[in-house]
């Protein structure tokens, strides 16, 4: 191709450096792709809600080489998740017997910094600004980055649930729902003997469910999820209605009462919705991670999902380079597969809840369209279905 002045190529440019993103990359590096890496920093964003690491990620970041970046401090080891979910009783899955070994508590701003690191040590160059304006051309796109225009073979889109790349270049964006996340950072204990369980927990309420989990830091993330517009109904917005709230709890109120007996000064509030890209790839791109498909947190499995498309996609793109013409429609078609099963093991798991039937509850009981089988029994609290 013929470059113009203030043109610069790569093979492939990913537009997000997450989890999902840096799996592309550090896959793509391996099969001699030359990387260009397009994140503009979070700092402005704020803290991240998805603070915990499945054992099952554990297998994904050995094979992409950077296990021994989150086995250490300042994460901490997670050793099962608790729930109250059908029932008031606390039931527990427990790690220790995950032949993958215990999941982890996060910092999440250190483990995205340090994956992006690994991307740029292993030869990915990286910009701090959005990708922009992408443009079909024949044999590669044209791509806007700050003042630069960027040539690429391929583009890769890692932006997040919103799936702007993607949808820029002709594909839809489907959401199922409208649900939101309502959260607080509570303070470490008062009392420096008291110790929080290392492990996660999960209580349903007739507006949605809590969920808790403490951070490196000493810190608790506390959070409601609810839908939108039960969360305006209810006024969930409004620090001293969320504290209310989650003081109506039992084994919630339980875990945090001993960090503070105030609000929060403030809540961070975010979409939170189960969502799909049709198609997640096309002709020269691919989607990863929540721009591909978005899961309900409950699911518990966020990170590592960002991690396994993000190689599949790279696999696919190179696929697609060597000439396998199907490489990135059989990718799309795997995410949509994927996502169809996710809805009804989501499904199921609600459904085990049968003790509120009020509107966020009565939404999630109907089995997906077209799903006739009735195997609801088999694992419905949110650890058993989801792991």
């Amino acid at each position: 191709m013929t470059l113009r002045p203030g043109e610069e190529t790569c093979d492939v440019l990913i537009a997000g450096g997450g989890p999902a993103g840096v799996a592309a990359a550090l896959t793509l590096l391996r099969q001699g792709a030359s990387v260009l890496i397009a994140e503009p920093g979070r700092a402005r964003r704020g803290w991240k809600l998805g603070e915990s690491l499945s054992p099952q990620a554990g297998p994904l970041l050995e094979g992409l080489g950077v296990l021994d970046r989150v086995t250490h401090a300042p994460h901490t080891p997670c050793f099962g998740n608790q729930s109250a979910w059908g029932g008031s009783t606390l039931t527990d899955t427990d790690f220790l017997r995950d032949p993958h070994g215990p999941g982890r508590h996060l910092d999440r701003t250190r483990f995205d910094s340090a994956l992006l690191d690994a991307a740029r040590e292993a030869g990915a160059r990286h910009r701090a600004c959005p990708a922009r304006a992408p443009r079909r051309l024949p044999g590669h796109w044209s791509i806007t980055l700050g003042g630069e225009t960027i040539r690429a073979r391929y583009l890769i889109d890692a932006t997040g649930a919103n799936a702007g790349l993607a949808r820029r270049v002709g594909a839809t964006l489907r959401r199922d729902d409208r649900l939101v996340a309502l959260a607080a950072r509570l303070p470490p204990p008062q009392r420096s003997c008291h110790s929080s369980p290392r492990a996660s927990l999960v209580e349903s309420v007739p507006l949605g469910w809590w969920y808790t989990a403490p951070l490196p830091s000493g810190a608790a993330l506390a959070m409601v999820m609810t839908d939108a517009d039960v969360a305006a109904g209810h006024s969930l917005h409004e620090p001293d209605v969320w504290w209310r709230e989650l003081m109506a709890t039992a084994h919630v109120r339980a875990r945090l009462h001993p960090r503070t007996t105030n609000p929060p000064a403030r809540l961070r509030i975010a979409r939170a919705s189960t969502s799909r890209t049709c198609p997640a790839a096309g002709p020269g791109w691919a989607a990863v991670g929540d721009a591909a498909t978005a899961c309900d947190p409950i699911a518990a499995r966020g990170i590592t999902t960002a991690l396994a498309t993000g190689l599949t996609a790279a696999e696919a793109v190179t696929a697609d380079a060597a000439g396998d013409a199907h490489a990135l429609s059989g990718y799309a078609e795997r995410i949509e597969a994927i996502h169809t099963e996710f809805v009804r093991a989501r499904a199921l798991c609600y459904s085990a809840e049968e003790r509120w039937h009020t509107s966020f509850w009565t939404r999630r009981r109907q089995p997906p369209p077209g799903d006739t089988r009735s195997d609801a029994s088999d694992g419905t609290a949110p650890g058993a279905v989801f792991g």
